[in-house]
């Protein structure tokens, strides 16, 4: 067996049912020369379930609870029932019933009203569940393997709901994990998203972040490569629900990977690539659904950047403008003031511009932004902002490709580099200002 350690990293969409955990293991047991950490999400839409449950909780609504609760516990106990049989299946079903005993207790829980707090005790549940069955289940197939709690080894900060790795102790605490479970096994099963603070409660890494588990772990166990495993077959050029005739990225450098996933790129989690290109570690975009094909390499080399144009779509965008209410100019200590404010309602802003008399910045329109931020900044500023608009990002750009995605559409504000045309656009026809 090579004694290099591997790191696959399998999304929800590839554990969703007990035909796509059954594909799971067999694409393990055809990499049986390596060692391997399997960094695994919940499974299916178990997380969104698992939100719905604490939205619930939070509301204190018992009924609407319990049954979510229920459902989402038939849900996995009919996964284990097409996986397993006789024995096998009691072993496993305790399991589960031990862990919705505890989502079941978690109702009555009144300790802490930190809402992040309690977020980061429930959620994990979804990862813990579907680990314990895919390492079961491997068992169950012949292959040597381990289940690792995260928690005891990737040790974050309390900042609950997105949490900062502790280096040091994370990268120790994974090599005398890894040491001492690699005597037996030569899988190791863990759970993305996860880790633990001082105290050792649970905390999350931030949405979708089990991409970036997967990165954690292969930083601390100096890993040959990562591979995350997803129903496409690699980084696309842009998202195919809103292009017909998308190009696979063959080869990227981390610099490009790190700029397309902050702009918005879904395939992969901003956090990832930084812990890889630290360490010059490999990362692999594949398809689980064809595995033998070669899939996206995403490495140091940067000669072919800029071979291919890639768009990223944002819909569903509100444009803010706010001018100062005495007109005077917007200077750095208005922008100060601003930033200040926006950032104290946890506001992310997608681009934004200014002139010597308005400040302008996008954002996502979600639940209660507006009202949000004319709470937060009305006192000083007139503030007008604009709905139903999309920012379309282009990176390596030129002229064919910025009439492809503007052509018919008004153009409210624009941004270029040498490498980067952003376009903020409206959908409709009536695209004016509204004052708050």
């Amino acid at each position: 067996m090579n004694s290099a350690i591997h790191v696959f990293k399998f999304g929800g969409a590839s554990v969703k049912d007990a035909n796509a955990v059954l594909n799971v293991v067999e694409l393990i047991k055809k990499h049986d020369r390596f060692k391997l950490v399997v960094v695994v999400s919940a499974m299916g839409k178990t997380t969104n379930k698992l939100e719905h449950i604490f939205n619930s909780f939070i509301k204190k609504d018992r009924e609407a609870y319990f049954k979510s609760v229920n459902e989402l516990k038939m849900f996995h106990l009919n996964i284990i029932q097409d996986l397993f049989k006789n024995d096998s299946f009691e072993e496993v079903n305790e399991i589960i019933n031990a862990l919705f005993n505890q989502i079941t207790s978690f109702y009555d829980k009144t300790e802490n009203e930190n809402r992040s707090y309690l977020y980061d005790q429930l959620i994990p549940f979804g990862e813990m569940l579907s680990t314990k069955i895919i390492q079961h289940c491997l068992e169950k197939s012949d292959v040597k393997s381990s289940w690792l709690d995260a928690k005891t080894c990737i040790k974050t900060d309390s900042n609950y709901q997105n949490a900062n790795v502790d280096w040091a102790r994370t990268e120790k605490e994974i090599n005398l994990c890894l040491n001492q479970l690699y005597k037996e096994s030569r899988v190791v099963v863990s759970q993305g998203f996860v880790g633990s603070d001082n105290e050792g409660f649970s905390t999350t890494l931030g949405r979708e972040g089990s991409d970036y588990s997967a990165g954690i772990f292969a930083y601390a166990s100096d890993a040959k490569e990562v591979i995350i495993w997803k129903d496409v077959p690699g980084m696309l050029n842009a998202d195919p629900k809103y292009f017909e005739d998308t190009i696979k990225l063959e080869q990227i450098s981390f610099k490009e990977a790190i700029e397309l996933s902050y702009y918005g790129a879904s395939v992969i989690h901003p956090k990832t690539i930084k812990p890889l290109q630290n360490k010059n570690i490999p990362l692999f975009v594949k398809s689980f659904l064809h595995p033998e094909k070669k899939g996206t390499i995403i490495q140091q080399r940067t000669e072919n950047d800029d071979a291919i144009p890639s768009f990223i779509f944002k819909k569903n965008q509100v444009l803010f403008s706010i001018m100062p209410k005495d007109f005077s100019f917007l200077i750095e200590e208005n922008l100060s003031d601003v930033f200040l404010k926006l950032s104290r309602i946890n506001a992310h802003i997608n681009i934004m511009q200014n002139s010597a008399l308005s400040f302008s910045f996008l954002m996502d329109d979600k639940v209660d932004v507006i009202s949000q931020v004319k709470s937060a900044l009305e006192s000083s500023f007139i503030v007008k902002y604009n709905t139903n608009l999309e920012l379309v990002t282009i990176r390596h750009y030129d002229q064919q490709t910025i009439d492809f995605v503007t052509t018919g559409k008004e153009i409210l504000l624009e941004q270029k580099t040498r490498s980067t045309a952003r376009f903020v656009m409206g959908l409709n026809e009536t695209n004016t200002f509204k004052e708050v």
